[in-house]
């Protein structure tokens, strides 16, 4: 069987043959608010944690303080992985964009940027929030021409990618990355009763067979966990 990286969203992986195939570009889309950005986190956190799996979380949107101070709050401490797990924000590389030699825009230094840390550090696991952030960066006009040329630079960095997307589970079109990405993961907020609730769905995961439908997704004392019949 192919090497798996698992999730640790229990009761996930066991929906897709033990977790995610190694070297996939998967999609984590969702609603504003649906913990996307926590779900990516908690499965780079808990890679390092339990596999010492090298990890690399870039941030386009929020700063590396905010983000860490957040996952700390869920009970994923940055200091129990830091050697394993590297956070960047889009404000680090501003400020160090001027040693970086690679061309003159700013997706030439993002690429150089994720390119290096793979041959220094040869991380498993790479994370980019968001998809619309990089599209800015990249200044995409030919969605269709543009996604293909950036997907495939990062399925040949080797690593199991995660693109967060903020998509809407219930649209109707399908969008370019979801023909291009290896696999799609949706998170959706349901309201219900007076609460709201938080669903988890495989809508593709090439190199799988995979239950569909969605799952009522529960977050309690650190960690990730879908209801199962």
């Amino acid at each position: 069987m192919d090497e798996r990286i698992p999730t640790y969203v229990k009761g996930l992986d066991k929906n897709m043959e033990g977790g995610i195939p190694k070297g996939s570009l998967v999609l984590l889309c969702g609603k504003p608010g649906s913990m996307k950005s926590s779900v990516a986190y908690n499965i780079l956190y808990q890679n390092a944690k339990q596999n010492q799996k090298k990890s690399v979380y870039i941030s386009l949107e929020q700063g590396r303080d905010s983000l860490l101070e957040h996952m700390g709050r869920l009970k994923m401490p940055n200091q129990d992985v830091e050697n394993l797990l590297t956070v960047v924000d889009l404000g680090y590389l501003r400020q160090n964009s001027e040693n970086l030699d690679y061309g003159s825009g700013w997706m030439s230094v993002f690429r150089m940027y994720a390119e290096n840390l793979k041959d220094t550090s040869n991380y498993d696991i790479l994370v980019i929030d968001s998809l619309a952030a990089m599209e800015v960066l990249a200044d995409v006009r030919n969605r269709r021409a543009d996604l293909f040329h950036i997907f495939g630079w990062l399925k040949e960095l080797g690593a199991t990618t995660f693109v967060i997307s903020e998509a809407v589970p219930q649209e109707e079109t399908v969008r370019e990355e979801d023909f291009l990405a290896d696999g799609v993961l949706h998170l959706d907020l349901r309201r219900e009763g007076n609460g709201v609730n938080l669903y988890l769905g495989i809508a593709k995961m090439r190199m799988s067979n995979h239950a569909r439908g969605y799952s009522p997704l529960i977050f309690e004392g650190g960690e990730f966990e879908i209801v199962t019949e």
